[in-house]
């Protein structure tokens, strides 16, 4: 069927501005953007009577729909305790062979929550109490098969610094407990798959054959360089140690949190690493938070870091996501870069903007509708498009 979203202040992401616009929807793709003069020639909308969806936004703005680039929804299940957090397998220091998907629940309820915000992907994955946590899998949010919602896995590999994995293992009395063993352990690891990958490349190149191994495979796309380490970082020490280690081995990297950012901006602009600054919008309640603040974002995006936003669902909740962004625009970041943290930008620092990310004929179907703009908390959402279809209506509540 084809839809066609009319009427719309369409703001794409891309540059491109449309007071008066529609989209044109054909097999879950978005297959024309344009003016409404375009599409209204000679006073007929050139709409089938029959097998033609039509959705008339009045005006309101229309925008991709929104992107958060790090949480735990659904492996962490919201109202489930014990049995619904899935999120670290804190037993055990070094699992990189951990898959997020093998434990996130689509029907937890903060998929809905996400859906009547806006947000139609996000890039999930294993918590930090761990130094090598697992896979994180970028994928849509609505929906009840979780392979049906994949579009990318694994899409990272977690790796955490800090306090998170010294509280976790000292409480157990075992390694590690100090900076220096949490990145021990990473680097120990790091030259066992990198033995790995080349062994495997090797015997590939030579007759075509290789032994798997299950606890390393995982390794390979890290080491081919396809998706990033993704790097739990709040203090300035534990920032610049990732980087080393990224270096080290020559790998992408995500700096994730990055709460004191803003402290050693000039560095890390020659350092060149995105950055996914969050969660603001919670209580600082480690030591390594007392820096956190909302100008962090702007301040980097100032020196030419690309910087998406995150809530750290459920450390703060999925759907004030734009309300986290909006912050940030108080900040500092231009409400423009602000939107783009969590649309275009997050896309691309999650490797999916050939999918999402902005309105762009060819890629999905993602549309998110509002009647303001989503950085303000009176903003409400009229219409949340996922692949084409329309997954949630303000007046269906």
């Amino acid at each position: 069927m084809l839809k066609y979203l009319i009427n719309g202040k369409i703001v794409t992401m891309t540059g491109s501005l449309y007071s008066n616009g529609y989209i044109r929807i054909e097999n879950n793709k978005i297959s024309q953007v344009g003016k409404m003069s375009e599409l209204n020639k000679n006073g007929k909308l050139p709409f089938p009577c029959s097998d033609t969806e039509v959705i008339d936004v009045k005006g309101r703005l229309v925008m991709p729909g929104l992107i958060e680039a790090h949480c735990h929804m659904g492996i962490t299940e919201q109202k489930k305790g014990m049995e619904g957090d899935d999120c670290n397998e804190n037993i055990e220091p070094v699992t990189p062979y951990l898959r997020a998907i093998d434990a996130i629940n689509p029907m937890d309820a903060a998929f809905g929550d996400a859906v009547r915000a806006g947000i139609t992907s996000a890039m999930i994955g294993p918590g930090s109490s761990n130094p090598i946590g697992g896979q994180f899998v970028f994928m849509k949010t609505k929906g009840r098969r979780i392979d049906d919602l994949v579009v990318l896995a694994p899409a990272a590999m977690k790796i955490a610094f800090g306090e998170n994995p010294k509280v976790n293992f000292l409480n157990q009395k075992k390694m590690p407990v100090t900076r220096m063993g949490i990145a021990a352990l990473i680097r120990e690891e790091l030259m066992k798959a990198e033995q790995y990958c080349v062994k495997r490349r090797k015997a590939i190149e030579q007759n075509g054959e290789f032994d798997k191994d299950f606890k390393y495979e995982c390794w390979v796309p890290v080491f081919e360089r396809k998706i990033p380490l993704k790097a739990h970082v709040h203090r300035a020490d534990d920032i610049f140690t990732a980087i080393r280690i990224a270096k080290e081995f020559n790998l992408r990297m995500t700096l994730d949190h990055c709460s004191e950012g803003h402290l050693i901006a000039d560095e890390l602009a020659k350092e060149e690493y995105p950055a996914i600054i969050g969660p603001d919008l919670s209580n600082r309640n480690k030591i390594e938070v007392q820096n956190m603040a909302f100008k962090t974002a702007g301040i980097l995006n100032e020196h030419g870091i690309k910087v998406a936003i995150t809530t750290d669902h459920p450390v703060s909740l999925i759907q004030y996501l734009p309300i986290c962004a909006g912050f940030a625009a108080k900040a500092g970041l231009s409400e423009e870069d602000a939107l783009k943290a969590i649309t275009i930008r997050a896309a691309q620092i999650c490797n999916v903007a050939d999918r999402v990310g902005s309105l762009e004929v060819g890629k999905d179907a993602d549309i998110a509708v509002f009647d303001g703009s989503p950085l303000e908390a009176s903003t409400r959402t009229y219409c949340t498009i996922i692949d084409g279809d329309v997954v949630y209506m303000a007046e269906d509540e």
